[in-house]
C-alpha cells in the first residue's frame, strides 16, 4: 500500500468531536509531510472551531453527517450537494479516521460517490469496492491502542509518518486580551491559579458536581490556588452554579473566551483538572499537565504525551452504550468498575503534577504494565 507518493490533494474525514480531531492531528500531519500534500478536512460543526488552530489543515469543509451523533437531522439533498462539492475539488485520495466502535462504510460510500480514486480506512467487514486501501479492524477484540497510535498506524500503511508524533495546536498571541478579561472577572494573576473544567457533552462522562465543589474548596484552602471554572457559553449556567457553591476563590468564566483565547489560557495554566473531553487534548497539545476525571467509556482517549494523572470513575449501567463493540469493552475491561475517586484524590494528583518528585508523570499509555490490552475471547 505504498502507491500514494503522487497524492498531493488529500481529503481527511474526521466527522465527530473536537477531541477526536485533535488526536488525529499527528496522522494528518504525517500525510502532509510525507507526500507534500494539500490537506482538506471534512469535519462537524462541533469540531470546526479547533480546526483553525491545526497547522496540518489547509482547508475545512463543515458538514454534520447523519451517521455521526448530531443535534440536527440532515436532509438527503444536502448530502448530494456535499458530494458535488467533493467532486469539484478532485481529490487524489481520502483517509477516513474512526474510533474502533464506528463503522466507516457510510463515509466510504460518500468518498466513492465523489469519485475519489484512493480511500483508506479501518473496517471490520469486507468493504469490497468501497475502500481501495483496507486495514482489517482488530480492535477492540484482540487489543486496544491509544487513538493517536491507531490513526498513526492507519496512515503508516500507505507510507506516511510524521517527524513529530505529539499533538500540536497553534497558540495565538492573545495573552494580553485574555489577562485583561481575567482581571475584569476578579482573578489576581500575581497569585496562583489553575483551570477546572467540569462541562461535558454526555451525562455518562459527568463527574458528580458535589465532588467538584469539595475538590475546588480543597484546592483553594489547601493548595492556595484560585480556581478558574471554564466552559463554552452554553455551560455558563453550570460554571455559575459551581462558583456559587464553591465560594470565594473560584471564578466562573464560561463563555468569556473564544477558542483562540481558551487555547492561550490553557497554555499559560500550570495544570488543569477536567473531565475526559476535548479540553484534555487541548492541554496535551500545548504541553499543560492535566488531571482527568475519566469516565470508563473509551479507554483509548487518555492524554497523549503530556504529564497527567488519570482518575477513572464508573458509568451507571443505564447510561452505558448499546453499541455492541463498546459493550464488549465494558464486559472485558470494566467488568469490575472503578471506585469513584474522591476530592482528596484530585488534590493529591494536582499536587503531584505541580511538584513532581523524581521525574515527570508519564501518560497512562506510556507506563509499563498499564497498557489497555484485552485478551481475545
Amino acid at each position: 500500500m505504498t502507491d500514494w507518493k503522487d497524492c498531493k490533494n488529500i481529503l481527511c474525514i474526521r466527522p465527530d468531536n473536537m477531541g477526536d480531531l485533535i488526536m488525529s492531528g499527528p496522522a494528518i500531519r504525517a500525510l502532509k509531510e510525507t507526500f507534500g500534500a494539500r490537506i482538506t478536512l471534512l469535519t462537524s460543526s462541533v469540531a470546526k472551531a479547533i480546526a483553525a488552530f491545526m497547522p496540518e489543515i489547509d482547508e475545512t469543509i463543515v458538514f454534520d453527517l447523519p451517521w455521526v451523533k448530531t443535534e440536527r437531522m440532515i436532509d438527503n439533498e444536502a448530502i448530494h450537494h456535499l458530494i458535488d462539492a467533493l467532486k469539484f475539488r478532485r481529490f487524489d485520495a481520502a483517509v477516513i479516521f474512526t474510533v474502533y466502535s464506528q463503522n466507516p462504510l457510510p463515509t466510504a460510500m460518500l468518498a466513492y460517490m465523489a469519485g475519489i480514486p484512493k480511500v483508506l480506512a479501518y473496517c471490520r467487514e469486507n468493504p469490497y469496492g468501497l475502500l481501495t486501501h483496507w486495514l482489517p479492524d482488530e480492535e477492540p477484540y484482540s487489543f486496544i491502542r491509544h487513538q493517536v497510535r491507531r490513526d498513526l498506524d492507519l496512515v503508516k500503511a500507505v507510507g506516511a509518518a510524521p517527524a513529530f508524533e505529539g499533538l500540536c495546536l497553534q497558540v495565538p498571541d492573545v495573552w494580553n486580551s485574555v489577562s485583561h478579561k481575567l482581571e475584569r472577572n476578579g482573578i489576581k494573576l500575581d497569585q496562583p491559579w489553575l483551570i477546572l473544567h467540569a462541562g461535558v457533552s454526555e451525562v455518562k462522562r459527568q463527574y458528580p458536581l458535589e465532588r467538584w465543589v469539595e475538590a475546588a474548596q480543597k484546592i483553594i484552602n489547601e493548595l492556595g490556588f484560585q480556581v478558574l471554572l471554564t466552559g463554552s457559553a452554553p455551560e455558563k449556567s453550570l460554571t455559575d452554579k459551581l462558583q456559587s457553591a464553591i465560594g470565594k476563590g473560584s471564578y466562573s468564566i464560561a463563555g468569556h473566551l473564544d477558542m483562540g483565547q481558551f487555547i492561550c489560557l490553557v497554555q499559560h495554566a500550570p495544570v488543569m483538572a477536567s473531565v475526559n473531553t476535548g479540553t484534555t487534548h487541548i492541554a496535551a497539545a500545548v504541553g499543560t499537565p492535566v488531571v482527568v476525571l475519566y469516565a470508563q467509556t473509551n479507554p483509548q482517549h487518555t492524554p497523549w504525551k503530556v504529564p497527567c494523572k488519570v482518575l477513572q470513575f464508573p458509568v451507571a449501567e443505564e447510561l452505558r452504550s448499546r453499541n455492541e463493540v463498546i459493550r464488549f469493552v465494558n464486559q472485558k475491561l470494566y467488568a469490575r468498575p472503578a471506585d469513584m475517586p474522591g476530592p482528596e484524590e484530585i488534590v493529591s494528583a494536582l499536587t503531584e503534577l505541580l511538584h513532581p518528585v523524581d521525574s515527570p508523570v508519564r501518560p497512562l499509555h506510556e507506563i509499563p504494565g498499564q497498557s489497555q490490552a484485552i485478551e481475545a475471547s
